[in-house]
């Protein structure tokens, strides 16, 4: 799948990128307890999209690193789509090329 095709509401999304920008992350409060939250964009040769990471993903993915996401979803957050891993998804970092 391609960032292009990416529709809020999406699921089951399986996608390949690379994070062109990262937040430095922080530690929020969640109903599953403390944890940590950055923002990124992923970007694949047909756009960009904003990226929340949780947990150790937000502590382990950094700007450059190409990632793949299995599982992912899709949602809006001040009214622009975000891709989201989630509790049921999977991110795994890729060697560089």
């Amino acid at each position: 799948m391609k960032v292009k095709e990416l529709m809020e509401g999406m699921k089951n999304i399986n996608i390949e990128g690379k994070v062109v920008d990262i937040q430095d992350p922080r530690e929020v409060k969640t109903k599953y307890g403390k944890t940590f939250l950055a923002k990124a964009k992923l970007e694949d040769d047909s756009g960009k999209i904003n990226l929340t990471l949780w947990g150790d993903d937000a502590l382990n993915v950094k700007e450059g690193m190409l990632i793949k996401i299995e599982n992912g979803f899709v949602n809006s957050w001040n009214n622009e789509p975000q891709l989201t891993v989630g509790r049921f998804g999977k991110l795994s970092i890729k060697p560089s090329e």
